[in-house]
């Protein structure tokens, strides 16, 4: 494993109990940052905050991140623990049901929206004014390849991450002139629980279109976003950075 110095930093990983974002936490955790894992999950969250104690400094923090309030409450409690936030990694988020956009349920389109996307802006929203006022900060989010192409019978998550790419270079731009780099990661599928939210016809699909021949590891995902959040991670920001085993052809 390549070594990243994130010593002293203070990062929240959104949806950091499971799958990527653990992923991402330990990863985190074991460069030396301080990490708060939010997570509306409580059995999963405890359960994980037991299991990465040893790691380093972490804190379980409950998080509803489709709620305003929850998010800013989230905030706080994040800087009264850590005592500050350095890095935001927005990796929260459901695949939704597979359906043809004609035939996709309403109440699932608003559901995925508000989590994948809704989410995303929420966190920044309450998190960018304290990175500003400290001049320095690394936000990355995690998008997916479905919002470069868009995976059929998958209209909401497809254009709920597509907004991600979006707002992640939008805020890039609005922070250009402060040291906060924002960038966003597409990855292929990951073999995680979002799987369960998924038809096998549909897992298959986008197995068939990976070049490499299988679905990404969580720690590969984990890697990049390290060095996206680390202080090396000087200049690039608003940038899409692609893990997705030579699927997307942009």
């Amino acid at each position: 494993m390549n070594e990243i110095d994130l010593k002293g930093q203070r990062a929240i990983v959104t949806g950091g109990a499971q799958g990527i974002g653990r992923a991402v936490a330990e990863r985190l955790l074991d460069s030396g940052a301080s990490v708060a894992i939010w997570d509306q999950d409580q059995a999963v969250l405890g359960q994980t905050l037991e299991q990465l104690s040893a790691r380093g400094q972490v804190a379980a923090v409950e998080a509803d991140v489709t709620k305003l309030d929850s998010v800013a409450s989230a905030v706080e409690e994040t800087r009264a623990r850590l005592g500050g936030i350095d890095i935001l990694v927005n990796n929260a988020g459901i695949s939704g049901p597979n359906a043809p956009t004609w035939e996709y349920p309403v109440e699932a389109w608003h559901e995925v929206l508000a989590i994948d996307l809704t989410g995303v802006f929420y966190c920044c929203r309450a998190v960018v004014p304290h990175l500003i006022a400290q001049n320095y900060g690394r936000v990355v989010n995690v998008a997916s390849v479905a919002g470069k192409e868009g995976n059929p019978n998958a209209p909401a998550y497809s254009a709920a991450k597509a907004g991600v790419i979006s707002l992640t270079k939008s805020l890039g731009k609005e922070l250009a002139g402060y040291d906060i780099g924002v960038n966003c990661v597409t990855p292929a599928a990951a073999r995680t629980r979002i799987f369960d939210q998924m038809t096998e016809q549909h897992i298959d699909y986008m197995l068939q279109k990976i070049p490499r021949g299988r679905f990404v590891e969580v720690a590969e995902v984990a890697a990049m976003i390290a060095w996206l959040a680390s202080r090396e991670c000087s200049f690039t920001t608003g940038g899409v950075f692609d893990l997705s085993g030579g699927r997307a052809t942009y």
